[in-house]
C-alpha cells in the first residue's frame, strides 16, 4: 500500500467529524497527507426535488457553503494538533454528485492510498439508505476503504486482525503484504484470522496453513504476525467475537463480489460486517 495521502470523505455530521479526526490522528506517524472531501448533493439532481427549479446561482452557493465547512474542518484538525510530531498537510475538494464518483474521480487524478469514512448511528429508513450508501462504496473502491464507527477514539492501533477465508490465498498474500506496510510505522500486530466451522481441520489443510504462514513470514520481514482459529458456524457471529472479545484495534477484509443478486438481498460478509462493527473496518478490494 503506497502510503502517501488519505482521502477523507466528510458529511459535516458528528460522525464524520470524529472520522476525520480518527484519520488525522492515523496519518501522523504514517506520515501521510489528507485531502478532505464533500459531495455536493445539488437539489435538482434528486428525483423527489426534480420538478423545482434551482437557479445557477443557487446551485453555486451550496458548493462555496460546501467548501467553507471543509475549510473549518481543516482549521478545527490543525488547530487541534499541539504536539512536535508530524502534521499532515490538508487541502480540500468538493464538487456536486455521488461521493462514489467524485472518490472515483480523485483517485484517478491523486495518488490516494486510502479512503476513509464514517458510518452512521441511525436506525429506521435513514440507515437502509446509508447502509445502501456504505455498500456501494465497498463495492465500487478501487483502493482499500477504511470505514471509522461513530464510537471509535483516537486511540493508537495496536493489533489489527484480517480475516481470510483462504478462498484465493493469492488474493488474501497480495493483501497481507499491502496492510503490512499500513501496520509497519504503526508498530501494530496483525493477528490472522480464520473463522473454521468445524472442531478440527483436516492434517491437509494444517500442513498448507503452516506452508502459507512459513511463506509468508519469510517474505514480509515483519516479526509481529500472528494466527488464531476462531470456532464458530457463522463467519459473520465468529467475527462480532473477535471484534468485541479479541482485544483488536482495527478489522482488516478482502471484498469478495457477489452476483447482483446476492449483493442485492444479502452482500458480502464485509458489506455485513460494515453495518455494525464496533471497530474500524479496513476493506481491500477483491
Amino acid at each position: 500500500m503506497y502510503m502517501k495521502t488519505f482521502l477523507v470523505a466528510s458529511d459535516f455530521s458528528s460522525n464524520a467529524r470524529n472520522a476525520a479526526s480518527f484519520a488525522y490522528q492515523l496519518a501522523k506517524p504514517i506520515k501521510a497527507d489528507i485531502i478532505l472531501c464533500n459531495a455536493v448533493v445539488v437539489p435538482s439532481e434528486v428525483p423527489i426535488a426534480s420538478a423545482m427549479v434551482w437557479s445557477v446561482e443557487e446551485c453555486e452557493n451550496l458548493i462555496e457553503s460546501s467548501l467553507h465547512e471543509l475549510k473549518q474542518l481543516k482549521n478545527s484538525l490543525e488547530l487541534g494538533d499541539t504536539s512536535e510530531t508530524y502534521k499532515p498537510a490538508i487541502t480540500c475538494i468538493n464538487d456536486s454528485g455521488t461521493l462514489s464518483d467524485i472518490i472515483e474521480e480523485v483517485v484517478k487524478s491523486q495518488k490516494i492510498a486510502l479512503a476513509i469514512i464514517g458510518t452512521h448511528g441511525s436506525s429506521g429508513m435513514n440507515q437502509f439508505i446509508l447502509g445502501n450508501h456504505s455498500r456501494e462504496l465497498i463495492n465500487h473502491t478501487r483502493i482499500p476503504l477504511l470505514i471509522v464507527p461513530a464510537e471509535t477514539k483516537t486511540n493508537r492501533i495496536r493489533k489489527i486482525a484480517f480475516a481470510a477465508d483462504f478462498k484465493k490465498p493469492e488474493q488474501d498474500l497480495s493483501s497481507i503484504y499491502a496492510l503490512i506496510e499500513f501496520a509497519r510505522p504503526l508498530e501494530a500486530e496483525i493477528l490472522l484470522t480464520y473463522v473454521c466451522d468445524t472442531d478440527f481441520e483436516s492434517p491437509e489443510f494444517q500442513h498448507w496453513i503452516q506452508n502459507f504462514m512459513t511463506e509468508l513470514s519469510n517474505k514480509a520481514n515483519y516479526p509481529h504476525i500472528y494466527y488464531r482459529i476462531i470456532r464458530n458456524k457463522q463467519v459473520i457471529l465468529g467475527l462480532d467475537w473477535l471484534c468485541l472479545h479479541g482485544q483488536i484495534d482495527m478489522l482488516a477484509m478482502v471484498h469478495r463480489s457477489k452476483t447482483f443478486m446476492e449483493n442485492l438481498f444479502r452482500g458480502s460478509n464485509t458489506q455485513k460486517m460494515a453495518q455494525h462493527i464496533p471497530v474500524p473496518l479496513l476493506v481491500f478490494p477483491g
